[in-house]
């Protein structure tokens, strides 16, 4: 009894410690959550003041919410267009990545040919390079081609700056996919393209959300390229644009809280909603069985 009476309170002791550090996590990231949604509701709450009361009390509430930063935004600054070009940059480079990148991933997962290992090796140093290290070439290469100021020249770049990662990504889960499902399908007379349009990328589809994911919030946030390649207002993305307003408007804090919450408020959307395949798709294929 005495040795069943210690053992009991070995794991007595054993679960109030996990208990204990369980709760200590808890507490941290509740507390890491709260400064980080503050500054977000502090944000949004100032975007609905004029720019003498967020001088005078910039952490009281909003008693009476104005909308006229949000007026300026969308009347003076033409948010909306704005809001249209980086919907045609970000939605073109998600597009052509998930079918170049699948492409990629899906002949290196599926058929050996001569300098795969060297490639693979190129694909993943590529990504150690930073934006900032490629940038002077990328621009001539945009200046030859007669890009500049226009919406395909940061299109290119941000795709081929994607792909690296959407190839990694999609050939980790597709090398575990069974080979028996492209077999049944070549038997029927499936060609290659059909096989994988037809049978790899739907049962992909956990691992193409992530990159679609991943790869939009890169390129609707890719301001330093934009930066350097778009010259003119009109083809300017939203990103590009609350420069500009921060450069011009820096003092009215109305509307750059406005301009702030306008841009960011997407970001946000499409992450609360598609969490869920963030995780699941990056960690699906991770375990063979």
């Amino acid at each position: 009894m005495g040795a069943e009476d210690s053992f009991d309170r070995k794991v007595s002791r054993t679960k109030a410690k996990d208990a204990a550090a369980k709760a200590l996590i808890y507490v941290v990231l509740t507390l890491w959550a709260l400064t980080t949604i503050y500054a977000l509701f502090w944000v949004v709450n100032n975007s609905f003041k004029e720019k003498s009361e967020i001088l005078t009390n910039s952490f009281s509430l909003s008693v009476m919410p104005v909308l006229d930063n949000y007026k300026t935004a969308f009347g003076r600054m033409n948010i909306g267009r704005a809001y249209l070009n980086s919907l045609i940059i970000s939605g073109t480079t998600v597009a052509l990545v998930m079918v170049l990148g699948g492409l990629a991933a899906y002949a290196m997962t599926r058929y050996d040919f001569r300098l795969k290992t060297p490639l693979y090796i190129l694909l993943s140093g590529s990504l150690l390079f930073p934006a900032f290290s490629t940038i002077v070439p990328i621009f001539k290469m945009v200046l030859d081609m007669g890009l500049v100021s226009s919406r395909l020249g940061v299109i290119i770049p941000q795709t081929a700056s994607n792909l690296s990662f959407a190839t990694i990504v999609l050939m980790g889960f597709m090398s575990n996919l069974p080979l028996e499902l492209e077999e049944a399908a070549f038997m029927e007379g499936c060609g290659v393209f059909r096989i994988f349009f037809r049978i790899i990328v739907p049962v992909s589809k956990p691992s193409f959300a992530t990159v679609a994911i991943f790869t939009f919030l890169w390129s609707y946030n890719d301001l330093f390229v934009q930066m350097v390649i778009l010259r003119k207002r009109e083809t300017f993305p939203i990103c590009s644009l609350l420069n500009e307003i921060s450069s011009q408007f820096g003092t009215d804090f109305g509307l750059m809280a406005a301009a702030v919450t306008i841009v960011v408020l997407p970001v946000m959307i499409v992450y609360l909603l598609l969490q869920k395949n963030i995780v699941k798709g990056l960690t699906a294929g991770a375990v063979k069985g």
